[in-house]
């Protein structure tokens, strides 16, 4: 008896610690999954939320929707571009920090100034930059005897506008996380390439980028998470517009549960939306499950 009490208690102990972790994940997570679940197979509005059941005719009006069709081939090819842009300069930047020193000192924090920076900013910022009358870059152009641009006035233009703004945002982020598992790789792999005669390339091909391949991945599956979230930089700079060539599903969202106050749309687009970036990022999920399976 005295020796099953102890054991009893040690199991109690915890449960009892992980109880407001659950509390919170259930009252901050499972509850707002469930309510928009709710909405999305309901007639909802603002004032009238979860009035008559409808069942997936939300779900079949999206669907048919040419507005949220497109935000979500604009969503997908903004989250891939602008991940892999990121992944390609940040990965630059560490190793050309990595190489410099090993502490990176005042660059590297210059270098993260544009992380720490609020979105709203940067997208205010950057839309005074490229403001077609009186923005600094057209200022600069026409102080050299150049005409001026207006990269926000056309479709393609607006829409790599916004990949090159996210992409000055989040380089950094990236920089930072691939600079932290380069320090990690052990100095005698590279000396045993040395002694081999394995030129520089040749190790970073060989030797460091298939040891950073995980953190690679991580990174990646990060970036395609936050690029399908980008809403800020969206709603500041272009507005979705010119037409909707910059709307993403975020964007679209937004208008469809707070300018035409169907919640009940916006919902069912939400779960639709949320699908799709399982779906996307799913890929890079198993690439690294695999990588994690070969390595051990």
């Amino acid at each position: 008896m005295s020796n099953t009490a102890p054991v009893k208690s040690a199991v109690r102990v915890p449960g009892a610690l992980a109880a407001p972790s659950v509390a919170f994940l259930a009252v901050f997570a499972a509850y707002p999954l469930v309510y928009v679940i709710g909405l999305a197979f309901t007639d909802s509005t603002l004032a009238r939320p979860l009035q008559r059941w409808t069942g997936f005719d939300n779900f079949r009006t999206a669907l048919e929707s040419q507005s949220f069709t497109g935000s979500l081939w604009r969503s997908v090819l903004f989250a891939v571009l602008a991940a892999a842009v990121q992944l390609v300069l940040g990965t630059a930047l560490a190793l050309l920090l990595r190489a410099r020193a090993r502490r990176p000192g005042l660059l590297g924090t210059l270098l993260l100034l544009p992380l720490v920076t609020p979105p709203v900013m940067v997208g205010v910022a950057w839309k005074l930059l490229l403001a077609p009358v009186g923005g600094a870059l057209n200022g600069a152009l026409h102080a050299v005897g150049l005409p001026g641009v207006n990269p926000l006035g056309g479709s393609t233009g607006a829409f790599v506008t916004l990949v090159v703004i996210d992409s000055w945002q989040w380089t950094p982020f990236v920089m930072l996380l691939v600079y932290a598992a380069l320090l990690g790789v052990p100095d005698d792999l590279r000396e045993a390439a040395a002694l081999d005669g394995a030129g520089r390339w040749r190790t970073l091909r060989s030797i460091v980028l298939p040891y950073i391949e995980p953190t690679l991945l991580s990174v990646l599956l990060l970036k395609l998470v936050i690029g399908f979230k980008v809403f800020d930089i969206v709603y500041v700079v272009t507005a979705g517009g010119p037409g909707f060539s910059t709307t993403t599903s975020t964007y679209d969202i937004q208008r469809t549960a707070l300018q035409e106050f169907d919640v009940g749309g916006a919902a069912a687009a939400t779960v639709l939306f949320s699908l799709l970036i399982g779906l996307v990022t799913s890929v890079v999920a198993v690439r690294r499950k695999r990588h994690e399976e070969v390595a051990v």
